[in-house]
């Protein structure tokens, strides 16, 4: 086990309860990202999008400094060197795949930042019973593409 890898993990989820916390704690608001950016996208809430957009800003602006001070993202799909890596299954599937993900956070009312980190902390019912859906449609997609379909690592 690499314990640098799980460090990492460790501090990032730590930084994204923070986040929450002080979402919460300062103006009331759940992190849910799909909210956030719904909302910014096609509400555009007036005296609202301040916050949105310093959100959404902090999400990409860590990674973004990390590479610009000459670190890296980690080891995806088994190149060291690459920043990010190529995607596993194309471009097309991966505007599928978000498709998916955004009709998916509509019809669930919300993503695993509002549901699993957010509403479980509250111990909301509703995002219990929509991360375990998530989790098994995790779980099943998984099986289904590894071992039915026969692709994957």
């Amino acid at each position: 086990m690499d314990i640098t890898a799980s460090l990492h993990g460790l501090v990032g989820g730590v930084l994204i309860g923070l986040s929450a916390t002080w979402l919460m704690a300062t103006l009331g608001r759940i992190a849910g990202i799909s909210g956030i950016i719904g909302t910014l996208v096609t509400a555009r809430p007036r005296g609202d999008s301040a916050w949105r957009l310093a959100f959404l800003l902090g999400l990409v602006s860590g990674p973004l400094a990390l590479v610009l001070a000459g670190g890296e993202l980690g080891n995806v799909f088994g190149r060291p060197e690459a920043v990010i890596g190529e995607p596993a299954g194309g471009i097309a599937l991966m505007l599928v795949a978000g498709l998916l993900v955004g009709v998916g956070t509509g019809i669930g009312s919300g993503c695993t930042s509002g549901h699993g980190v957010c509403g479980l902390a509250r111990l909301s019912p509703r995002s219990m019973v929509a991360t375990l859906t998530f989790l098994a449609a995790a779980i099943l997609t998984v099986f289904v593409v590894r071992h039915l379909l026969g692709g994957g690592a």
